[in-house]
């Protein structure tokens, strides 16, 4: 009988070993894997800053507004891989478009700029604002349905808050994308947004440049 008893509280005891071994193993799986995604999020970040550092870097001195422009578009693209880029910059009369190395079209026969009207620019640069496609389609973006589905599309923002000075339009294919997709976007962009105010005071300071302003 005694040796029943001792044999249950072994049992027991083990059975409560196990589980706290598995308690344990457990904290220290989310315990690796939280510092896991924080080595990754820090290498992110100097990423960040070291495209943010270069592309000052690369800017900095320009005074032609077209070397200005397709230095910091092949700069974006190195972010966005195959995709086009286009600054549109506001003009008294409309907006002046920049395509940087000349844009290929999507799928061999089109550009998303033919498509952009001038209340359709003006909507976007007053958004100033991130657009998707979506947004852009409710502004009054007009193109062969075949074409929308077929490209991701995005524009960002060029100057200060209630001083819009123009837009960035990057678009690319955008055949089924997958969820890293998505989230590396987000994160290109993030990079690109952080600059933007820093190469919009270089457009501005070219523009001046050339209409011999502040000489």
């Amino acid at each position: 009988m005694d040796e029943l008893l001792r044999y249950k509280r072994l049992r027991l005891l083990v059975k409560k070993l196990n589980a706290e071994r598995k308690k344990q193993a457990k904290k220290i799986d989310i315990l690796c894997k939280d510092l896991i995604a924080a080595q990754w999020d820090f290498i992110r970040s100097l990423d960040s800053i070291s495209f943010a550092a270069n592309f000052y870097r690369s800017i900095i001195a320009i005074t032609d507004l077209s070397t200005l422009l397709l230095t910091a578009g092949r700069l974006i693209k190195e972010r966005f891989r195959d995709a086009n880029i286009t600054f549109f910059l506001r003009r008294d009369n409309g907006f002046q478009l920049h395509m940087v190395d000349n844009n290929e079209p999507i799928g061999g026969e089109h550009h998303l700029e033919d498509c952009f009207t001038q209340e359709l620019m003006d909507n976007i640069n007053k958004a100033n604002k991130l657009c998707t496609l979506d947004d852009m389609l409710l502004m009054g973006l007009q193109a062969n349905p075949a074409l929308l589905r077929r490209i991701w599309a995005t524009t960002i923002p060029l100057g200060q808050p209630g001083q819009p000075v123009g837009f960035i339009l990057i678009y690319r294919s955008a055949e089924h994308p997958s969820k890293s997709d998505s989230q590396s976007t987000i994160s290109q962009l993030k990079d690109i947004t952080a600059v933007t105010q820093g190469l919009s005071r270089a457009i501005q300071y070219c523009q001046m440049s050339a209409q011999g302003i502040g000489r």
